[in-house]
């Protein structure tokens, strides 16, 4: 049997995570052969995570990343079964390294075909499902590009946000943080009126005339009526004419033309756990 040794273990445990008894028994079941032992950790995320696909996976962290240039953002959830290991630092550190390494993709399935540290990022889910004995996937994965993007992270990972703003003026960093803040407090259904599916709409209208109706009102009314609810939809649901968090006085929009007259916000994205 060959002789393995605290040095071959440790390197082990630091590539691919595991435990340090897990590592030693690969090593040992290798003969140590490092690639092999690899491989034979591996395997054994396989059987884990074969035996916990159907589990709920609704635990994680969201992560929101942007290019150097503020050109491009993305936000990906590291998903997982527990809270306990959502809030592992190894697990967040992997959250933000796979996020980084997304902001080079524009697809979920090309992001989990990449490499990463010499294994796919598949492989590497599957491999932390063996270590850490839970279901780990990719969640969300969004993307956003604009002249400016800025992001937001909401304390305990929970909520991840993008914005995207016509122009990189002055104000612009703090102009995209605080509407992508809006948007992870608000969770807006679209950016704008134009944005909402006409199925919501219609939903809306109907559910108007129904409340109309039970009010006693003439059926002749109801058109206008409520149009003029739906409107007030579109004023609570829609970033860009939410009132703004941090002064109710004055929309989003209207705030984000405070920083400069011709700015406009032209999208959002917003990754939420659970």
């Amino acid at each position: 049997m060959a002789k393995i040794t605290a040095a071959e273990v440790n390197k082990l445990r630091q590539t691919t995570g595991a435990g340090m008894m897990d590592c030693k028994n690969a090593l040992v079941e290798a003969e140590g052969d490092f690639e092999k032992a690899i491989e034979i950790l591996r395997k054994k995320g396989q059987k884990v995570a074969a035996k916990r696909a159907d589990r709920d996976s609704s635990e994680g962290a969201a992560i929101a990343k942007v290019s150097a240039d503020n050109t491009t953002g993305v936000i990906i959830s590291l998903n997982c079964e527990t809270d306990f290991v959502a809030k592992n630092d190894t697990f967040v550190a992997l959250a933000n390294d796979l996020a980084d390494l997304a902001l080079n993709f524009d697809t979920k399935e090309a992001f989990l075909n990449a490499d990463f540290k010499g294994t796919s990022v598949q492989d590497k889910l599957t491999e932390q499902t063996g270590v850490i004995g839970e279901k780990i996937e990719i969640g969300g994965f969004s993307r956003l590009s604009a002249p400016f993007v800025g992001s937001y992270i909401h304390a305990g990972n929970k909520i991840a946000t993008l914005v995207g703003l016509s122009a990189a003026v002055d104000g612009a960093e703090v102009a995209a943080k605080d509407v992508a803040m809006q948007a992870a407090a608000m969770n807006p259904v679209a950016l704008n009126e134009e944005g909402v599916d006409q199925s919501v709409i219609d939903k809306e209208i109907e559910i108007a005339k129904d409340q109309l109706r039970q009010e006693g009102k003439p059926e002749a009314m109801l058109d206008n009526i409520a149009k003029g609810k739906l409107n007030r939809f579109f004023k609570d649901n829609t970033l860009v004419n939410q009132d703004f968090i941090k002064d109710s006085k004055q929309s989003v929009a209207q705030y984000v033309k405070s920083v400069d007259s011709k700015l406009e916000v032209t999208g959002f994205k917003r990754v939420a756990l659970g």
